[in-house]
């Protein structure tokens, strides 16, 4: 049932029919973990040396900025998903709230930062994977450990990441087996991250050094442009951080398979996201602490790094082991995501209807192996590294189309059943909003211009296809 017309036309919410529909069987223990497993990764791992060459030790008031910013947008998606518990998260909130065309532009953004993400933890797994199996003297021919090289914009090397999707598909495998069985082996793998990062906090925090911590801002606050030619500033590098923060939406696109929505979203949206601002926090300060930014801050790996130049190889070794065990878990919260709002965007037609067809066990067999396909060409044959960066922009859109989708029904059904509702709404939606819109503006030029071309080609393929198949 439709709502106005033309393309700002609005779906109403309601559960699909039966054949339809995705088995129920996830609770909040399980959402939690899938949202904790999605944030906690290559984010925490990689991007606090990326943050720190960017703003300094005031890497710890970007993750707070990134954090709080994340925060807001969470309180907007727990109100969203406990009012319309079904999947497809902010692309089906746009639906019923802002119309189709809206919906279409969200959707669109958040197939391109799950494909990415998922592409981009894919390859940082593969050089976890590749470096322990070195350690065990497996020697993989070099041409099939990377995807092209680029130099000067130019292909230097061609290749093919090969553990990338070796990974990519073991998890899509575990997908297509069923939602809870790949809830608690997340479950599992999100508690070795836990230990790992816990143990990295408990070493390094004794050897921490205020000295370590001055000048604690030499780059100021806004984005501006270094003299190397890097944008740096506290805002430029929670920009890029906010990378490491989001993950949290894709608990919304388990509406449909949770026990209880109405309870369950809520704790594993709030929660997840509560938990890791605590410990990024944490993990940030023991880490600036303990070295001298400019040691680590170019570093791929510098939480290992630190402590190694403490004087602890071999807990650097396990820090190294657990990310190699314990990152499928973002792959897989991503995938998972990913393959529901395919689902849901084939369930509206807007995609090929025959995607959105469900398994005797409750799953999306078909949309998962499609999006698996889809997700393998990135990782293993593109070199993405030029474009990584886009996931942050698609994700900022989301969390401001939710916050203004949370504003409206305030305004449009003040009495409708909110099972959740955000404290201090106006507040909290407008923090979202101005916040992730300043963090967009602080993204890399590069970045808002691949946003706004990749835009451009959803668009297009929406009024020559997906328009007329919902007409």
């Amino acid at each position: 049932m439709m709502a106005g017309s033309g393309i700002f036309r609005r779906k109403a919410i309601a559960l699909p029919e039966a054949k339809q529909q995705l088995a129920r069987t996830l609770s909040w223990p399980h959402l939690v973990a899938l949202g904790v497993g999605a944030i906690v990764g290559t984010g925490i791992l990689t991007l606090i040396g990326v943050g720190a060459d960017r703003a300094g030790p005031a890497v710890i008031l970007s993750f707070a900025i990134a954090g709080g910013i994340c925060a807001c947008a969470a309180l907007a998606y727990a109100e969203m998903a406990t009012m319309m518990p079904v999947s497809g998260s902010a692309y089906t909130y746009s639906y019923a709230v802002l119309g189709e065309v809206i919906a279409w532009v969200v959707g669109w953004s958040l197939l391109a930062e799950y494909t990415l993400v998922v592409a981009t933890v894919a390859v940082g797994w593969s050089g976890y994977a590749n470096g322990f199996l070195l350690g065990l003297g497996v020697h993989l021919p070099e041409a099939l450990t990377h995807g092209p090289a680029l130099v000067d914009g130019h292909i230097s090397q061609w290749g093919i990441n090969v553990p990338a999707l070796v990974i990519v598909a073991l998890v899509a495998g575990l997908l297509t087996l069923g939602t809870r069985e790949s809830a608690t082996i997340n479950a599992v793998l999100v508690v070795v991250k836990m230990i790992a990062l816990a143990v990295f906090v408990v070493v390094a925090l004794p050897y921490f050094d205020t000295a370590n911590l001055t000048p604690f801002s030499p780059f100021g606050f806004a984005k501006a442009m270094s003299p190397d030619g890097v944008e740096r500033g506290v805002m430029a590098a929670a920009a890029i951080i906010f990378f490491a923060f989001y993950g949290f939406d894709a608990i919304s696109t388990a509406a449909e398979e949770a026990k209880n929505p109405g309870r369950d979203l809520a704790i594993g949206i709030v929660g997840s996201m509560l938990a890791c601002i605590v410990i990024y926090m944490v993990v940030a300060i023991a880490a600036v602490g303990a070295l001298p930014f400019t040691r680590f801050g170019s570093s791929p790996e510098p939480l290992a790094l630190i402590l190694r130049e403490l004087g602890r190889p071999g807990v650097a070794a396990f820090l190294a082991g657990s990310a190699v065990i314990a990152l499928p878990t973002v792959i897989l919260a991503f995938l998972y995501g990913q393959s529901r709002i395919f689902f849901v965007m084939a369930r509206d037609r807007l995609l090929p209807e025959g995607l959105a067809k469900v398994s005797r066990r409750g799953t999306p067999v078909r949309i998962t192996v499609f999006t698996a396909l889809l997700v393998m060409i990135f990782a293993g044959v593109l070199p993405i590294d030029a474009i990584a960066a886009l996931a942050n922009a698609g994700t900022l859109t989301a969390f401001v189309a939710v916050a203004v989708c949370m504003l409206v029904m305030r305004r449009r059904a003040p009495d409708m059943a909110r099972p959740f509702r955000t404290p201090a709404a106006w507040l909290v939606g407008a923090g979202a909003i101005l916040g992730c819109l300043y963090l967009f503006v602080s993204l890399p030029t590069r970045t808002q211009l691949w946003f706004l071309g990749w835009n451009l080609v959803g668009l297009a393929v929406y009024f020559l296809y997906a328009r007329r198949r919902v007409a």
